[in-house]
């Protein structure tokens, strides 16, 4: 069974893999984030003594807030910190990959906190993953999503005048041990895009699963398909 639960009370699924998934349904970045480096610590700490550890995946939305990379151009954000700070809008510097982006709650967001190196993957192998489940799941609704060399994430429109970005990707990893991970845009409610220069582009748009097909899609849906996706193409790797 999948319901959505406060963070407080966290639905927590064990999978045929033995990775816990913690569904924390919509809440503040910052809280998430916590937890992440909580988690991760423990993973990397468990595997430099040679100990078995717990592996996650979390899902959930993000009440609205930018986030910036290790690689994050302040001239990347369009407003000044002080003045998104007035419209509700924190602005985290964290430590994974990539440039600013932008989590609202209609967005879908995947934390793996897993050790690559026990599924038999690398780091390379490992972000192609986060990107083949978003392109799996799009193409179930009807939408080709694809890469786009030298720009992490999934993009609609390849090679068009109209190239936008429906997912970003940024990750950490250390001594194989993985957090942060993906977001993928599910509602419409783009606005917040127009504070930030997305991924530090300039001259590429933003689009949403709602935007590509017309309709809406209930966001738990996507989430609970987006993590079996991701479970599944990592059950393809043999485990060490």
């Amino acid at each position: 069974m999948w319901r959505v639960v406060p963070l407080l009370d966290p639905v927590i699924m064990r999978s045929a893999m033995s990775i816990e998934i913690i569904d924390f349904g919509e809440s503040e970045y910052k809280i998430i984030l916590d937890l992440q480096r909580d988690l991760f610590t423990r993973l990397v700490e468990a595997k430099r003594r040679k100990k078995k550890e717990k592996e996650f995946i979390l899902i959930g939305s993000h009440y609205p807030v930018v986030t910036m990379g290790r690689r994050a151009q302040e001239a990347n954000l369009l407003l000044s910190r002080d003045r998104l700070s007035e419209m509700g809008i924190e602005v985290h510097n964290i430590e994974r990959g990539g440039d600013v982006t932008y989590h609202y709650p209609g967005q879908a967001v995947l934390y793996p906190i897993i050790d690559l190196e026990s599924h038999g993957l690398g780091v390379k192998d490992y972000v192609g993953i986060l990107e083949e489940s978003v392109i799996t799941l799009l193409s179930e609704h009807g939408i080709i999503g694809e890469r786009i060399e030298g720009a992490t994430g999934v993009w609609i429109g390849k090679g068009s005048r109209e190239e936008r970005k429906i997912s970003a990707i940024g990750v950490k990893c250390s001594r194989f041990c993985t957090m942060h991970g993906l977001s993928l845009n599910v509602d419409d409610d783009l606005e917040g895009f127009k504070l930030i220069n997305p991924c530090g582009y300039k001259d590429k748009g933003v689009t949403s699963i709602e935007r590509e097909t017309g309709h809406k899609i209930e966001l738990g849906i996507i989430k609970k398909r987006l993590a079996e996706i991701f479970q599944d193409l990592i059950a393809k790797h043999p485990a060490k």
